[in-house]
């Protein structure tokens, strides 16, 4: 057998980085990220042990590193979502909705999420956190903003606040009441975007299914670089 190619070998790398980020997501969601161990994301995600601390420092490196996949692509999605628009105030209504689906959809994760930003080590960038910051970015700007250097800050931080307000054990604010005052804020009907009461979930698909939000399809042929004669 012929020895695979670096550019197959990236693309082996990258699948299995998708698949411990898609692992985190789900083992977090489904018991809490104290009680879900990195063996335990290794053995969901199919790799060893070893190759998590090759792609993460950490533990939390990983789950923050995960829940702004989660975000970022929930964001994308509902951005894209047909009938596909241009207008400020409408793709600003879809960031909103989606960001509050996600605490919706997924208290478990987000709750956890929030909390871990709290920790000493706090807010720790990675490359799904930056996607995530120019979508949001690009939110703000189509929605006629001004000075978006100091608009974008403001909207992650109304978002942050919104979401651990939505979550806050015991004295949780219902999410229709988050998405009025900042609609409000913003100027937005509250028509725009996804309504709480339409059936649709976070990102505007009602789809649990979270493979979507990360490449780990098969694995590419070890030929499958070359170019055709």
């Amino acid at each position: 057998m012929s020895p695979r190619s670096a550019s197959v070998n990236e693309e082996l790398r990258r699948r299995s980085r998708e698949r411990l980020l898609q692992a985190a997501v789900e083992l977090v969601s489904e018991r809490g990220y104290e009680a879900t161990t990195l063996g335990d994301i290794a053995d969901r995600a199919g790799s060893a042990r070893g190759l998590v601390s090759y792609y993460f420092p950490g533990k939390r490196t990983l789950v923050q590193s995960a829940v702004h996949r989660l975000m970022h692509r929930t964001l994308e999605e509902a951005l894209e979502r047909e009938p596909r628009t241009l207008d400020g105030r409408e793709r600003m209504a879809r960031a909103i909705d989606a960001i509050l689906g996600l605490a919706r959809d997924r208290p478990v994760l987000m709750r956890q999420h929030m909390a871990g930003l709290l920790q000493d080590e706090g807010f720790m960038p990675c490359p799904e956190q930056r996607r995530l910051a120019e979508l949001l970015r690009d939110t703000v700007a189509r929605g006629g903003s001004q000075d978006v250097d100091a608009d974008y800050p403001m909207l992650r931080a109304l978002l942050m606040g919104a979401v651990y307000a939505a979550l806050v054990p015991g004295a949780p604010m219902p999410v229709p009441t988050l998405r009025a005052e900042l609609f409000q804020r913003y100027r937005i009907d509250w028509e725009q975007g996804v309504p709480p009461d339409t059936s649709m979930a976070s990102g505007g698909t009602g789809d649990t299914d979270l493979s979507r939000f990360f490449a780990t399809g098969p694995a590419p042929e070890c030929g499958g670089d070359r170019q055709s004669k």
